[in-house]
């Protein structure tokens, strides 16, 4: 590693933020994780009315990352926390951790004291499942 402008060491995750930095018109934002905190899971985010933000967060046991703006929490999840889980109205599923038609990136509301940056998927499910009256899909009755 080298001392980059200013006597500062670049490591490959300041590399590949400073990338994310650069962005085209069109392209969709994404939720910068903060400096020190690792992905190894992966990263997508879970959209939700502003609203809910506050009720959310007072139900869960464990809280990541959280970014927000005037209209939408964001809750950081590992990838892939939408399989086999259908996510209720009007909560959004954004693989990617991207923030589609977002004039800027959110800001970050909470840090968890470790270097993960996740909320546990399932505990965020079924509390956005109390909070909106939504029944999971696994609790549904099948017919045949």
């Amino acid at each position: 590693m080298r001392a980059g402008p200013g006597g500062r060491v670049l490591t490959l995750d300041s590399l590949a933020r400073l990338r994310r930095g650069l962005r085209t018109p069109g392209d969709p934002l994404r939720l910068p994780l903060p400096e020190g905190m690792a992905a190894p899971l992966g990263c997508d985010a879970v959209a939700v009315p502003a609203r809910f933000g506050p009720l959310l967060r007072s139900r869960l046991p464990q809280v990541g990352c959280v970014y927000a703006d005037e209209t939408h929490w964001w809750w950081i999840v590992p990838s892939d926390s939408d399989y086999a889980l259908e996510w209720p109205a009007p909560a959004r599923y954004a693989t990617g951790a991207t923030v589609p038609a977002a004039p800027a990136v959110p800001d970050l509301i909470h840090r968890p004291d470790g270097t993960l940056p996740y909320t546990p998927p399932i505990p965020l499910f079924l509390a956005l499942c109390r909070l909106t009256g939504t029944t999971p899909t696994w609790s549904r009755p099948v017919s045949a």
